[in-house]
């Protein structure tokens, strides 16, 4: 098990858990959609100036591999359907579903995730694993929970069930792109998606909030989507969609822990039953260990890599000092066995 990937994971969960509270206080003076744009609007701008202003981060270092034209496709569509499709979705449904059921439906995201990864993309995971799952979405669940929910009619759930179905495509199809600069990735989804959120805001009726709450809106989006997605692009090359969305599931745990030693809220009973399923799911995350001979077939690409027993190839002279650096190189034919997760180099099926 990747340990940095993970922790990339779960700081990825935690900066967008800690933003959720701050969002929900934006939503009573801006409109939700529009509020949505704006969020991803910070985290596009944000990276950019990032990316810009830290050179060493960027592609333009040799650290990371700029997209490239096949790329393209991959990336367009996780941008439709998570940076457009989806919040449109949940906005629809959340206004005809009641909160408690809202937030219990919003941790199929999760499940939609592992789903898709393993029935789609044939993304490999064995009982372990789908229970570690089980216990990370139900502690998301049990720390959601604030009552009864009663479900009006369907076509609210309907649609925000929809919302975590295009949220769990779009973790699968940008984890085609993983072994791109992650920050070039978010720098782009988050200038397409966040002006078409805002333009459909508009159209809707909406009006766009003063110059303050718009730059709060902006900085929240930077911290809680901008860096969260790039940390979760890194965690998804190394342990996967279907592992790197459990992890991702912590998010609601880990923002109330945070309020809880930072605001002073209460320690519930609540918070203690989630913390104890999601803890158990994350052991049995970390704990994994999946060995078996396997193929690697013959590839070529370019990423950001060192030299481990993956990586035995010759450099020209045009290839940078150092490890890691990035260029193209070639995977030969090889058969071999050891622990591994469905990262971008074991995709194999079982």
């Amino acid at each position: 098990m990747n340990r940095t990937a993970v922790l990339y994971a779960l700081v990825s969960a935690a900066l967008f858990g800690i933003s959720t509270p701050a969002a929900k206080i934006l939503v009573g003076t801006i409109h939700p959609i529009v509020l949505a744009g704006l969020l991803y609007c910070g985290a596009g701008i944000g990276v950019a100036m990032l990316r810009r202003l830290l050179p060493a981060a960027s592609s333009a270092a040799g650290q990371e591999q700029p997209l490239r034209r096949s790329d393209v496709p991959w990336l367009t569509a996780a941008i439709v359907a998570g940076g457009i499709a989806g919040p449109v979705l949940l906005m629809a449904g959340l206004a005809r579903t009641d909160a408690a059921a809202a937030s219990l439906l919003l941790t199929f995201e999760g499940v939609a995730t592992a789903l898709i990864a393993l029935f789609i993309f044939h993304e490999n995971f064995d009982r372990r694993i789908a229970t570690g799952m089980a216990c990370l979405v139900v502690g998301a669940m049990v720390l959601a929970w604030s009552g009864a929910p009663t479900l009006a009619s369907l076509i609210g759930p309907a649609a925000i069930m929809s919302a975590c179905v295009m949220w769990g495509l779009d973790n699968n199809l940008t984890r085609k792109v993983s072994l791109a600069d992650p920050l070039q990735i978010v720098e782009l989804k988050g200038l397409v998606a966040g002006p078409v959120s805002i333009a459909l805001g508009l159209w809707a009726g909406a009006s766009l909030p003063d110059a303050s709450n718009a730059a709060i809106a902006g900085i929240v989006g930077f911290l809680g989507y901008g860096l969260s997605l790039a940390l979760f692009v890194i965690a998804l090359r190394h342990l996967g969609a279907a592992r790197t969305g459990a992890y991702f599931s912590t998010a609601p745990f880990l923002g109330a822990t945070v309020a809880v030693a930072v605001l002073g809220e209460p320690l519930t009973i609540q918070l203690v039953i989630a913390g104890c399923f999601m803890g158990l799911g994350v052991w049995l995350h970390l704990t994994e260990r999946h060995e078996h001979e396997h193929i690697h077939q013959r590839t070529q690409h370019a990423h950001s890599h060192i030299h481990d027993e993956h990586h035995q190839h010759s450099h020209g002279p045009d290839v940078p000092p150092g490890e890691p650096h990035t260029h193209a190189h070639e995977h030969h034919w090889l058969k071999h066995s050891h622990a591994h997760t469905p990262d971008m180099h074991h995709d194999h099926r079982h």
